[in-house]
């Protein structure tokens, strides 16, 4: 976000003790990925990109449209890289291929961004086109993306009351395909029986591969929430691990989830608009800080339900 914003507002930015407190201190290859995203939507200079780096130096020059490939050569999430790049993106349109990983832990999956944050930025006017062409997952990666995005000036971010239903991804890489199925029927069941709403599955089981993996992502308006396989764990399992997360979610106040609370406050920043919560979270403390630091502000009140406006 800080290279973003930097990008944006034409100013320089050094960001130092990076990741200091981490057991692997220092940039990883993913972080790199997504500088050198927003470097090549800005012609930006950079020093100190390298691995383990506690410190970096971003110099923006002008924003351009340009079409982009990126890759760190590990599983690294590939949301998170178009994520860093995709508030620049907006103000001059390109494209970027990035290669490594579609679902990964402690990330939004792939389908995450194109389900629950791109349609409310899309709902704002923005032109955001986000293609999977393969899935990768940790450790081998191999996962490929393709993003292409139009300019223009998005509208204030609005969430509007929906009808209620809830969307299901179900995913896989190299195993056989009733994992999707079992996945999304788990999933299914779930949240028909504890929302009370009609639920859309879409399968994606692909037969090859770089790696071997699965995930599930569902949502309901602008609440989501995922969930990753792993070895052992049944896939029933993996659709329930989702789907009490969305539950959760929807039972929960404000009107998007806490994660697309934080993701969303750039674009809030720079649009306008409003929406809520239920938690503050740390992340959403850290970008409102960031953002005002850069001349963006935006408003917060948290008492029983977390207001952000701008």
């Amino acid at each position: 976000m800080a290279v973003a914003l930097s990008a944006i507002s034409g100013t320089p930015v050094t960001v130092t003790r990076i990741r200091q407190n981490r057991p692997n201190p220092g940039l990883a290859p993913q972080h790199i990925a997504a500088v050198r995203a927003v470097a090549g939507a800005c012609d930006a200079e950079c020093r100190g990109l390298a691995i383990r780096s506690s410190e970096i130096t971003f110099s923006p020059g002008r924003l351009r449209r340009a079409d982009l490939a990126i890759d760190p050569g590990t599983a690294g999430s590939i949301p998170l890289i178009l994520q860093a790049w995709l508030p620049v993106a907006l103000r001059t349109g390109g494209s970027i291929t990035v290669t490594g990983g579609t679902e990964v832990s402690w990330s939004p999956t792939i389908d995450y961004l194109d389900h629950v944050l791109a349609p409310v930025l899309r709902r704002a006017g923005a032109s955001i086109d986000i293609e999977v062409l393969e899935r990768g997952y940790y450790p081998r990666g191999g996962g490929r993306v393709r993003a292409r995005v139009e300019p223009g000036r998005p509208g204030p971010i609005v969430i509007p009351e929906e009808e209620p239903g809830c969307g299901i991804v179900s995913c896989s890489s190299g195993l056989p395909d009733h994992v999707v199925k079992r996945q999304a029927a788990a999933a299914r069941d779930l949240l028909e029986k504890d929302l009370g709403f009609p639920c859309t599955a879409t399968l994606d089981h692909r037969e090859g591969g770089p790696g071997v993996g699965s995930s599930v992502t569902v949502w309901s308006g602008a609440k989501g929430a995922v969930a990753l396989g792993k070895r052992g764990l049944p896939a029933e399992e993996v659709g329930r691990t989702a789907a009490r997360a969305l539950v959760e979610e929807c039972r929960s106040p404000g009107t998007v989830d806490v994660h697309l609370a934080d993701q969303l406050l750039i674009y809030l920043a720079c649009y306008g608009g409003e929406y809520s919560t239920h938690t503050l979270s740390m992340h959403a403390k850290t970008a409102c800080w960031l953002l005002s630091e850069f001349g963006y502000p935006v408003g917060c009140r948290a008492n029983d339900l977390v207001e952000f406006a701008a």
